[in-house]
């Protein structure tokens, strides 16, 4: 599935504007010794183009995020309260949580804190993890402005059955398959859930799907690589920042996450990932 159509063609930068007007992207960090998938997330974001980029750092991980970072801004959050008082900020356009934050109570309080905001959310990895043992709850709070972005061991935590009958044997009629699985999700989740793998797929809860495929000419085995969601969830939130819906936020990252791969070839590390987005771009016309 390749989203640059000639009808649909993202304007990834206004010729005219300010940062703010290319969005501002809030993405969430772990503490100390936790930081390095918030960043990559943010990197991705930065890349892709959002205005600005803020990691969202608790006290104990400042000093090892601010050693890291530079045109990408810091803020000290310490707990859903802290949080709470900077999304006080209308120019916040998008918000990622999850790569790092841990699985804890804080990390569920600060998820429940952001969804309360209604604003453009991705939630991933620890984000998704965290609520293994209720899902439902997640599914309470989750509203049409999120996209959730679980790998096959995330999304079994979340839909168990739905996975219990992904991986069943066929028996009589057409076999449940990954797409069948994705639309239910999305219906239950109430929002765009974007199932990783060589075959990402892609839905909405109103029964849309696509198939982002990393197979033949598109292969990238290479992408197996840690980190390597962290920076499609930043590709999502960056997107999402500039105004993209949902969906197209997720449909148009995953193609140039692939891109991005292929555009480097083996050998291939997470921090490479941002890096080839404006070589994938001119190949684009973008």
């Amino acid at each position: 599935m390749n989203p640059f159509t000639e009808e649909n063609l993202p304007d990834l930068k206004k010729a005219a504007g300010h940062k703010y007007s290319h969005g501002h992207a809030l993405i969430l960090s772990g503490g100390a010794g936790k930081t390095g998938a918030a960043r990559l997330a943010a990197r991705g974001a930065l890349r892709i183009g959002a205005g600005l980029v803020t990691v969202g750092s608790p006290r104990s991980a400042m000093f090892e995020n601010a050693a890291n970072l530079t045109a990408i801004m810091l803020r000290q959050i310490d707990g859903a309260h802290g949080l709470a008082e900077l999304m006080e900020d209308e120019r916040l356009s998008a918000i990622c949580l999850g790569p790092g934050m841990g699985r804890g109570a804080d990390t569920q309080t600060m998820v429940f804190a952001a969804l309360k905001e209604t604003r453009p959310t991705v939630l991933d990895a620890d984000a998704l993890t965290r609520f293994e043992l209720k899902p439902e709850a997640l599914f309470d709070a989750l509203h049409e402005n999120c996209v959730i972005t679980p790998h096959g061991g995330e999304f079994a935590r979340l839909f168990p059955d739905l996975a219990e009958k992904l991986n069943a044997p066929a028996t009589t009629g057409p076999a449940y398959s990954k797409v069948d699985a994705t639309r239910e999700a999305a219906k239950r989740a109430g929002c765009v859930v974007l199932f990783k793998g060589p075959d990402t797929v892609i839905a909405a809860p109103d029964g849309r799907c696509s198939v982002n495929s990393a197979h033949y000419e598109r292969s990238a085995p290479w992408l197996a690589t840690a980190g390597s969601g962290d920076v499609l969830a930043g590709f999502i939130t960056g997107l999402m920042a500039r105004g993209f819906s949902p969906m197209q936020a997720a449909e148009t990252a995953a193609y140039i996450h692939v891109e991005c791969a292929l555009e480097f070839g083996p050998g291939l590390i997470a921090e490479d990932l941002p890096e080839q987005i404006p070589a994938v771009f001119r190949k684009l016309g973008l």
